[in-house]
């Protein structure tokens, strides 16, 4: 594979992002600049590379890891702490060491679990809240945050449910302000 930049261009000439892709150059065939590639993003189809924001699939995947990696690790901390507190004395530095680590090990991975199915909810409500809606904005995430709430807890109750959809509704919402706050006042 030759990649060619056609001689009118510099490599690094910005209005132009393209790529000029010449299958035939090892051969010394006449044919010149028979394709023209992206230089990047790379797409199968011209819907995607219009899109700018992830996939569903690509959020799903995304934010239930990060839920999953974030709990597993705030988790993980948590249980040293009650790990540390649960010494008892006469403990041997063995039995202190394995105490600290079964607590972080269990409590890592409850809070791994529960925040990596809470970022699946979310993930999987702001896409069909996108698709229904055909936006991307504001409202859908607030309203994912919501969703994400009353469903987490819709096994308590009513009123569990109604109190963790606020309170889904208002974390995402101070999320989606202070990252477009970041973005106005922190240029990077």
């Amino acid at each position: 594979m030759a990649y060619q930049t056609p001689n009118h261009e510099s490599p690094s000439d910005s209005n132009n992002p393209k790529r000029l892709y010449n299958p035939y150059k090892d051969l010394e065939v006449p044919i010149r600049n028979l394709y023209q590639l992206p230089t990047s993003p790379e797409h199968l189809f011209i819907e995607e590379a219009a899109r700018k924001h992830r996939s569903w699939g690509e959020t799903l995947t995304f934010l239930t890891g990060c839920g999953y990696l974030g709990g597993a690790v705030a988790g993980a901390g948590v249980g040293l702490v009650e790990g540390v507190k649960s010494f008892e004395s006469g403990d041997t530095m063995k039995l202190r060491v394995n105490r600290i680590l079964n607590s972080s090990g269990h409590t890592g991975r409850t809070w791994g679990n529960r925040l990596g199915v809470i970022g699946l909810l979310y993930a999987g409500i702001e896409s069909g809240i996108t698709a229904a809606r055909d936006t991307d904005d504001v409202l859908n995430s607030i309203a994912a945050g919501l969703g994400t709430g009353v469903l987490y807890r819709a096994a308590r109750g009513v009123r569990s449910a109604a109190v963790a959809g606020a309170v889904g509704g208002v974390v995402v919402g101070v999320a989606v302000t202070a990252k477009q706050a970041l973005k106005r006042y922190i240029p990077i």
